[in-house]
């Protein structure tokens, strides 16, 4: 049990450090425009998923595809998640190119608490008062940070709200996670495809008329895109969910202080009442889950009568 703790950790925190990470990766990209960014990423996340089904999910696919894909709510699911991830997919690779890597983090810290909101009001969830008051001061977060700003963290609030979404479509249906992504990436495929061939008519596209190093960059968002995601879905089935929700703010950790000592971006006075808000919501968030597992573990002991 202990060992498969330990990889399941191994894995997970190894997904969310290689997620972590990732602006280093595209903003090896920033001379290529998001959009055509995006195209790739979806082209070569969809050739290197293939590859990995066909070496370890071959034997789920002939019942993924006539049990599970025979329902058309699961269609429906995966065609909005392919839409919602494909927003946040945009939506990253724009922050971390436009210099908005902090913005980008504050979407990723912010997002269990969106979870939590989407399930209250859409999976009519009940919100304890811990959760209650973590949500509130995440709320108090983004308001200050709107008035100080004087404008909108958009970029954070679609980061936050795109991958909520992602995750509730996921939810409404659970498929596997690198089986979803194959038919995600596919619904999308088609318009990745006519948009790469419409930059190509124009002379407009980025691959193969440029560098060797942003031609390479471009096949490997695949991967980048893709091998995350399956440590991710090996470490998270074996270990409890609330280590999982633990672990995972150790990508928007990494992508703050890349933004902030790496690539020079501001991190005001503002900015840190902003993030202590967030961040005291979380610990509060956490720490309230921690104790609902807890609690749901412990199996009262009934009384029984001893002697004669």
């Amino acid at each position: 049990m202990e060992r498969e703790n330990a990889i399941g950790i191994a894995f997970t925190a190894s997904a969310y450090i290689l997620w972590g990470v990732l602006p280093i990766y595209w903003k090896f990209l920033n001379e290529v425009p998001a959009l055509e960014i995006l195209a790739h990423r979806v082209i070569w996340s969809f050739i290197f998923v293939v590859i990995i089904v066909l070496f370890l999910k071959r034997k789920l696919l002939k019942n993924f595809f006539q049990v599970q894909m025979s329902q058309k709510r699961t269609w429906f699911g995966l065609f909005l998640a392919s839409i919602f991830i494909s927003i946040n997919w945009l939506t990253y690779i724009f922050a971390v190119n436009t210099n908005h890597i902090v913005e980008a983090s504050l979407g990723y810290y912010i997002n269990p608490l969106v979870a939590v909101m989407l399930g209250v009001f859409v999976l009519r969830e009940k919100m304890n008062v811990w959760q209650g008051i973590s949500f509130g001061l995440a709320a108090i977060g983004v308001v200050y940070m709107t008035i100080s700003l004087g404008e909108l963290p958009w970029v954070a609030l679609v980061l936050a709200f795109s991958f909520g979404l992602y995750g509730l479509s996921k939810k409404l249906i659970k498929v596997d996670s690198i089986l979803g992504l194959l038919l995600e990436t596919l619904f999308v495929l088609p318009f990745a495809l006519l948009f790469l061939a419409y930059l190509g008519v124009n002379g407009e596209h980025s691959f193969s008329t440029g560098s060797l190093k942003t031609d390479l960059f471009l096949l490997g968002s695949g991967i980048a895109t893709a091998l995350p995601l399956l440590w991710f879905s090996i470490g998270a089935q074996k270990i409890p969910l609330y280590m999982v929700g633990f672990l995972q703010y150790i990508a928007p950790s990494i992508s703050l202080i890349l933004g902030v000592l790496m690539y020079g971006e501001l991190f005001t006075k503002d900015h840190i009442i902003t993030f202590t808000c967030i961040w005291a919501a979380l610990a509060i968030f956490t720490i309230s889950n921690i104790r609902q597992v807890i609690n749901r573990r412990k199996v009262p002991i009934k009384a029984t009568n001893v002697g004669a």
